[in-house]
């Protein structure tokens, strides 16, 4: 009896050793990256700051400076959110023609064009409405930012493959992810003062000053000399036996042997990957209203400090992701990846119904609070999905598919919630003639097919997993 009691009290503490690892360590590691990559990190905690802050305001910045409805304004979000992430397919490969830095820098003058344009758009284009002057000016700082972003994010991850080796690069991609959300959640803290001393165009021209120093941050720090340095660890730390030996493998195969395994094993051929990445649309739709809903719902819906304050709980949900995620992954690292991603999006969608009580400050933050515990929960599980069951050698097309639906997501989803917004949130308004309870309902509704569908197929979709990638 004894016995048992001191293996339980060791095992406790190994838990908590390794979640004090998990969370202590990134920021340590931090402090001891090669300078290239650390000028990649503040590039990304700065350009995460102005993405999100930006989309936070967008759609209130259509209604209120160029003069467009709720449905046309979310079209215009998703119009910037979606086009990214088609960008990406398209501009994705520039870095591996002009190399990191070049690609970074050409991408945040894109996104700076943008950024200026968006600024200015109704100071320069005097009417307002659907394609009138101040609208085109802003559709022009849309495309730059979308452009910039298209090579941004491809390029960021580049650099840290580049940078680092199989030992360091979990935590190169993870140390990414965690500060663009510590990035997403300061507008919150930044914009609130700003907007109200001197409206959203003087948000945007802050960051504008922002893009401006995250040039110099990566023309600066992210030199030749310190880009050579941080491939001359990476390769010094590195154990290429593994790389080696794929890369053997691969050659054996002649150019007409590699192009009929490519086509036999296409993704969109493999009927379980498909229903996958599909079937997780409905409870991304909640990532989509974060941007697309939330700051409506929390400046109409409210009043007092949470109206006034709506950056705040509309950029919640990256920091909570920044302090949850290394917490969620100790506790569940050694669970089996697709049982966590139907708990994961039934955790995420859940929280939903608690919106469609009615706007109350308590309900706001159980609802923000357990769903990004469950974003925690299956979000990082998607990639290694994919990873696990793509064949290998055709890990990155798995990837870039894999993406897709996100585009997708982004389009319907702004399709339809400024629908929502001008029925059961309209603004001007009083938050009691309102009706945001069954708005919310149905998007519990919509949200809640995913772990539903997941859960339905399991037994199909785990059948022969553990072999399929290795076809």
């Amino acid at each position: 009896m004894a016995e048992t009691e001191i293996a339980k009290e060791e095992n406790k503490e190994s838990l908590y050793k390794s979640l004090s690892k998990e969370i202590i360590q990134p920021f340590k590691d931090l402090l001891h990256t090669p300078q290239a990559l650390t000028g990649l990190n503040i590039s990304y905690i700065l350009e995460g700051l102005t993405y999100f802050g930006v989309v936070t305001l967008l759609a209130i910045y259509f209604n209120e400076y160029i003069g467009l409805n709720d449905i046309n304004a979310g079209i215009m979000v998703s119009i910037l959110t979606a086009g990214i992430t088609l960008s990406m397919l398209f501009l994705g490969a520039t870095v591996d023609w002009i190399g990191a830095r070049r690609a970074l820098l050409i991408s945040l003058s894109f996104m700076l064009v943008g950024r200026i344009f968006l600024a200015s758009a109704p100071g320069l284009g005097g009417t307002q409405g659907m394609w009138s002057s101040s609208h085109m000016l802003s559709l022009i700082g849309i495309l730059g930012i979308v452009l910039g972003y298209g090579i941004y994010q491809p390029a960021s991850y580049a650099a840290v493959k580049l940078w680092t080796n199989e030992k360091t690069a979990a935590m190169g991609y993870a140390m990414l992810y965690a500060l663009m959300n510590l990035g997403g959640f300061l507008p919150g803290l930044i914009s609130p003062p700003i907007r109200k001393a001197f409206g959203i165009t003087g948000v945007f021209w802050a960051y504008v000053v922002l893009t401006v120093t995250g040039m110099a941050v990566v023309a600066l720090m992210i030199t030749k000399k310190a880009m050579k340095q941080a491939e001359e660890t990476a390769k010094a730390t590195s154990d290429k036996k593994e790389d080696l030996q794929e890369k053997d493998e691969s050659e054996e195969l002649s150019g007409k042997e590699k192009l009929k395994f490519y086509l036999k094993n296409f993704p969109l051929k493999d009927r379980r990957f498909m229903y996958f990445i599909f079937v997780l649309i409905p409870v991304q739709t909640l990532f989509a209203h974060n941007w697309l809903t939330i700051p409506q719902y929390t400046s109409r819906a409210f009043s007092g400090f949470v109206s006034d304050n709506f950056e705040f709980f509309s950029n919640f949900n990256p920091i909570l992701i920044f302090i949850l995620t290394p917490m969620v992954a100790a506790f569940t690292a050694t669970k089996n990846t697709y049982n966590m991603m139907i708990l994961g999006t039934l955790v995420m969608a859940s929280p939903t119904f608690l919106l469609a009580l009615g706007p109350n400050i308590y309900t706001l933050f159980g609802y923000l609070i357990i769903m990004t515990i469950g974003e925690a929960m299956w979000q990082p599980r998607f990639l290694q999905w994919v990873a696990e069951i793509a064949p290998k050698g055709m890990t990155g097309i798995y990837m870039g598919i894999g993406q897709f639906p996100w585009f997708l997501t982004k389009m319907l989803t702004g399709l339809y919630s400024g629908w929502f917004l001008m029925h059961f949130c309209p603004a001007g308004t009083l938050p009691q003639n309102m009706n945001t309870e069954f708005m919310w309902f149905v998007y519990g509704l919509i949200a809640i097919i995913s772990p539903i569908g997941l859960l339905a197929a399991r037994s199909w979709m785990i059948k022969g997993f553990k072999t399929k990638h290795e076809g």
